[in-house]
Order: structure tokens, then sequence, then C-alpha cells
């Protein structure tokens, strides 16, 4: 077991600023002077004491101590047995998809992220692998699509990127776990962030992250975090990104661990103004996507996966021109792929981050085309909701104002 995991004692807040990983045993990382910042180990190569190069490090793609230091941080947050950071949050689906072989097939949720959709297809087109399609938080429809001798992959997002529906995470881990004990339930938590979701506590197999968005915060690097549950499947995952040379940089290592530091009091600060957006939208009479809303289907179901509703939400106008002219005429709100970052965004998902989807697909699945999302950051609410309201002004709408 990960000593780390063995040795937790404090709240997430705590864990998630203080390094347990330097100088603290035989399982820790050594730096010599106790620097109160983990040094940038930009190096490539590292000097042997013997011809048969025994060092704990040789070559950095093989592994470097920066790296080391925010795998050992990222794995005790997400009381994961191993973690792994990588180049991108693809990169680490990339890796993960590499257990599945020719022939294998996957389940998947039918609201994925854009780039996830494409990666599935790309293997279905050019690796035999099948990718099944379903409404993941229909557990039934989940379970039919189960098959003991094919079924290699479970993927899940939850909540989902855009529409943000949730999945019964530990539900479909049984069930999966009792169909197709070889099946491995993987989780992308990115929405979530391992301080409000664990989904390893939950049953996954395996959990992987865009470091770009939560874990990071300010949009200023690229990088992807894989957690896993046992040994076994750390070695397998640690062989592709070896073999494949992806693992993060020194510097973006660095940076990604500066930024997680800062991730309680993110997120927070941007929950706690998602949910004054959310019902600010939903007083105007919009079909507003959010779990920290009482009007959304899985509210309670939600509440028992995780411990906060996240800061990212959706909603329909009804009326594309409508929604044009209010993603257009924001000020504070920057019109930008991704989410995550300390400043808040605001997209059309069918035009941008989904756009790679085919437009019968979206359809079939119900994406609309008018469909908003906004990624709240930390400014101040009233500042926010300001800017909407002008916005929404612009574009015809009357605005009511919610009370103080």
């Amino acid at each position: 077991m990960n000593p780390l995991l063995q040795t937790k004692k404090y709240r997430p807040a705590t864990e998630i600023v203080h390094l347990d990983c330097v100088n603290s045993g035989p399982d820790s990382v050594s730096e010599p002077y106790n620097s109160s910042s983990v040094p940038i180990y930009q190096t490539a190569t590292f000097k042997q004491t013997s011809s048969s190069g025994s060092g704990a490090y040789d070559y950095s793609r093989s592994g470097n101590p920066t790296r080391s230091v925010v795998e050992l941080h990222m794995a005790k947050i997400m009381n994961a047995e191993r973690a792994f950071v990588v180049s991108s949050g693809m990169t680490a689906l990339d890796v993960i998809l590499r257990l599945v072989s020719s022939g294998q097939e996957i389940v998947a949720g039918n609201d994925l992220y854009g780039g996830t959709n494409r990666l599935l297809t790309y293997l279905s087109t050019y690796s035999d692998i099948k990718t099944h399609n379903v409404d993941t938080t229909d557990v039934a429809a989940v379970e039919q699509k189960l098959n003991s001798e094919k079924t290699r992959l479970v993927l899940l997002e939850t909540p989902t990127n855009p529409k943000i529906k949730i999945a019964d995470i530990k539900q479909i881990a049984e069930i999966t776990k009792k169909m197709c004990p070889n099946a491995l339930v993987v989780v992308d938590n990115t929405m979530m962030s391992p301080y409000l979701q664990k989904t390893l506590d939950l049953g996954a197999h395996i959990e992987y992250h865009s470091g770009t968005k939560y874990l990071s915060g300010h949009h200023d690097l690229m990088a992807g975090v894989i957690g896993v549950n046992s040994a076994d499947l750390g070695d397998r995952i640690y062989n592709v990104i070896n073999a494949t040379g992806c693992g993060l940089s020194p510097f973006d290592s660095w940076l990604l661990l500066r930024g997680v530091k800062t991730l309680s009091v993110r997120m927070d600060k941007q929950q706690a103004n998602a949910i004054l957006i959310a019902n600010f939208l939903e007083l105007n009479g919009f079909n507003v996507h959010f779990p920290g809303l009482k009007s959304h289907p899985q509210y309670e179901l939600h509440n028992k996966l995780a411990s906060g509703p996240g800061a990212v939400l959706s909603f329909e106008t009804g009326d594309i021109g409508s929604s044009e002219r209010i993603v257009e005429s924001t000020k504070l709100w920057g019109i930008s792929v991704s989410f995550g970052c300390v400043n808040s965004l605001i997209s059309m998902p069918c035009r941008m981050s989904h756009a790679s989807i085919p437009e019968h697909v979206r359809l079939e699945r119900d994406l609309k085309e008018d469909l908003i999302r906004l990624c709240v950051g930390i400014e101040d609410p009233a500042d926010l909701m300001d800017d909407l309201s002008n916005a929404l002004t612009f574009a015809g709408y009357n605005v009511k104002q919610l009370e103080s």
C-alpha cells in the first residue's frame, strides 16, 4: 500500500498544501538542501556512481525528481496507490486506452468531451476497438452493454461535459466487477478535482484529469494526471509512459505542483460563485444544468459522490441566435474552451470544445446547439452577474435580479 496513504491524518485542504513526499522516509524524494519550494531539476540525464548505472534517476524520460514529487503528492490527494503526470489530459487518456487491445470493447457515456469522442472514434476506425456510447445516468443501460468476453474498459465522466449529467460511479463499478471482472472502470474526474470527489474510493480502477484545468488553475501549462488503485496497474501505466516518452517536463511538473497547492481555496471560491450564478439563471427561466441546484435530476446522487457541485454549469436559451448574442456581448466572461481557470469563461460547446463531434451525433445525443457553458472563476460574483445581466438584456431578455 502507498505509505503516504497510511500516514494521512489531515483534512483535504491541509493535505493539498503540505508535501509529505520530500525527505520523509525511504519512499520519499531526497532534497539535500530542504528547499521550501521543490527545485526544478531541468536536466535530461543524471550522472551515475558506477558502471551499473544504479542511481535513483538516469534519464528524465524515465524519471525526474521534480516529476516524482508531484506524482507522489497527487497520489496522496487522490488516495491512489500510484500517480503519474504526463503532457496533457488527452495524453493521459491515450496512455490508459493502450490497455485496451484490438477486438475488445469500451462502454462510455453519450455526453463526452469532444476530444475524448475524437480519440475513441480513432480507435474504432484504425484499431478495431469499438465503443458503445450510452446514457451513463442509467445504470441499466450501462449493464446492457457489458460483455464478459469483450468489455475491457468502462469510461465515465461525472459530471459530464457539457450537460453536467451524473453517473453512479459506485454502482456501475460494482456491476462491472461482477459481470466483467477483467474490465477496468476509468473516470475522468477533471470537472470535480480530487478535492471534491475521489473516484478510486468509489470503486474506480483508474482516475484521470486534465491538469490544465482545476489542478493548475491558471491555464499556463498543459498536463495530464493518472491515478491507479493497484501496483500492477501502476507498473503497466508506467511502462507505457516510459516507452512513449510522454512524462511531464520538470518545469511543467513544478508549475503543476505550485498550482495544486491553491486548489482548495480556488475551488471553494469558484463553486460559491457558481451557485449564485446558477440560481440567477434559473430565476430568469433558463434550463440550467448544475448539480448544486435541487432541480438537477441527480442532485441527491451527486451529493453522495462528491463534497461540492464544482464550478461548471450550462444552460439553454432555446434559440441559437440569442445564445450567440449572449456569448459575444459579455465583457468579463472570456470566450474560450477549457475550464478550471481563475478567470471566468463562456462558450457554445457545439461551436468550440465539442465541434469535433459530428452534427448528426450531437443531435442523436440531444446536445443542443444553443447550449451555453459557463466556467465560473474567482471574480466578485456581483460583477459576474452584472456582466451576464447586461448580455442577457442585450439579447432581449427582461432580467430579474437575485435578492441580496
